[in-house]
């Protein structure tokens, strides 16, 4: 069972889109954060956007490229009422310094759309620029629901808090430097009292850019911040109890999973998990940070925590099932192909180029093909890439609609029979596997099946492996 955790003093406490969604939401999350600065704790809040406003800049923005200026005005006004009506149900008056924050921030946005709309151009630091404003709206909001509580509170970006990134709008990365940055801008708030409150999925570039950390991004400003602060734990508040066995939306009778490691849980969010961004552990994985996945509608239970070290439980050598929708399969084929190491240095930097995400690599053992996984938005760009890249006498074939299911979990190291197992329950349900592939780690197992088959095989993967039932450690 869980021992009783020593008194921490310092938290970054995480909060998703549906715990910003509204008023309520944010009152509530507030009353999280503030329950344990009363209880003595220094406590960095970092938020996302409200649920759903994320999507809506990106359609706003994608309107404005196309000339349809009305249709991005009415996104924006909709954003300006939702925002607006939660300031004044938090309790902001009409002159208040949050609703005219509020106002210049919407007339920003406004005039950044409108300048996409004139240059009909949407370059990706344009794009960065408007899809942050969810994270800056949401922000001044929770610093209010704070102070209404009795808190001292103050809201700043991702680049006010320190956060320094490249230049590589849509999925930068920090600097080294930025850790450094982040304690000095946040240590003198802390100290004086003041809960910080940081617009997450965001940074900015040495010559002042905003930049955002791609989606779910999030996560990954509350582990840089905890890294850099030296905090006790990194919280990530959600809307379910914790890492799950599987989707709770697929698999009914999905348990919540204690512990797990690092390199656990990251494997789980590259391949489809949506509970963590794939990097968010990264940043802690140097000091040893632990981060806790916990449930906003029951803050008592402990969730799952994430630490250096897995802990393997005897007889469950895999702790969760997970999947990826929404995938093709582009295989080169050819006798070209044949034992010629310069046509697979070919193939990855053709799709490294357009920075498309590889989900699975398989070649045959003749040589005779490659085979690659990539997510179905990326795969006309990468098929693009791949035949301007690679010698005429070789052909690039697409399979869509596929669908990439993973097992993972420390315990399959050098365990027998998990493969076995994996493809007795998959073949037990008459599905068909395209691909395979196992990471060098052996922390995973995955598998490409056809999409329409992904929930059937995940239901029957983690039977087979009996997820259902809970494991304390």
């Amino acid at each position: 069972m869980s021992q009783a955790q020593p008194p921490h003093r310092l938290l970054v406490m995480k909060f998703g889109g549906t715990n910003m969604q509204d008023a309520q939401a944010i009152r509530h999350s507030a009353s999280l954060a503030g329950r344990s600065v009363r209880e003595g704790v220094k406590v960095v809040v970092v938020v996302s956007a409200m649920a759903g406003v994320t999507n809506g800049l990106l359609h706003l923005a994608d309107a404005a490229q196309s000339g349809d200026i009305a249709r991005a005005n009415d996104e924006i006004a909709a954003l300006r009422t939702r925002h607006f009506t939660a300031a004044q149900e938090l309790g902001a008056t009409p002159d208040s310094e949050t609703v005219r924050e509020l106002r210049e921030l919407h007339e920003t946005l406004r005039q950044a759309v409108y300048g996409v709309y004139l240059l009909r151009e949407l370059t990706p630091r344009s794009r960065d620029l408007i899809v942050a404003f969810g994270e800056r709206l949401s922000a001044p909001l929770m610093s209010l629901a704070l102070e209404q509580s009795g808190l001292r509170a103050r809201h700043l970006t991702g680049g006010e808090a320190g956060i320094l990134t490249d230049v590589h709008f849509g999925n930068a990365r920090p600097l080294p430097t930025t850790y450094e940055r982040v304690k000095d801008r946040l240590s003198g708030f802390l100290s004086a009292g003041v809960t910080p409150v940081i617009a997450g999925f965001m940074g900015e570039t040495e010559q002042g850019a905003l930049t955002t950390l791609g989606r779910g991004g999030t996560d990954f400003s509350a582990t840089i911040v905890g890294k850099a602060l030296g905090a006790d734990e990194v919280w990530a508040w959600k809307d379910v109890d914790g890492v799950m066995s599987a989707d709770p939306r697929v698999v009914g009778d999905a348990s919540n999973i204690e512990v797990l490691s690092y390199g656990e849980v990251m494997e789980l969010a590259y391949f489809g998990a949506k509970v963590l961004h794939p990097l968010a552990v990264t940043p802690l994985q140097d000091s040893g940070i632990p981060l806790r996945v916990k449930s906003a509608a029951d803050p008592d239970f402990p969730g799952t925590l994430v630490r250096s070290l897995p802990e393997d439980v005897p007889g469950r050598p895999v702790k969760a099932v997970t999947a990826i929708k929404n995938v093709s399969l582009l295989t080169v084929t050819g006798a070209g192909v044949l034992g010629v190491p310069e046509v697979i240095a070919s193939v990855f930097t053709a799709i490294a180029r357009e920075n498309i995400t590889l989900l699975m690599v398989s070649q045959s053992s003749s040589m005779s093909n490659v085979s690659l996984a990539v997510p179905s938005a990326d795969a006309g760009r990468a098929l693009q890439a791949l035949r301007a890249g690679l010698p005429s006498d070789l052909q690039v074939e697409e399979t869509s609609g596929v669908a990439v299911l993973a097992i993972v979990g420390s315990g399959m190291r050098g365990q027998q029979g998990v493969s076995a197992r994996l493809f007795a329950a998959l073949a037990g349900e008459d599905i068909n596997i395209l691909m395979i592939s196992q990471g060098s780690s052996e922390l995973n197992i995955s598998v490409a099946l056809h999409g329409d088959a992904v929930d059937r095989a995940t239901a029957a993967v983690h039977a087979a492996f009996d997820l259902s039932q809970p494991v304390s450690v």
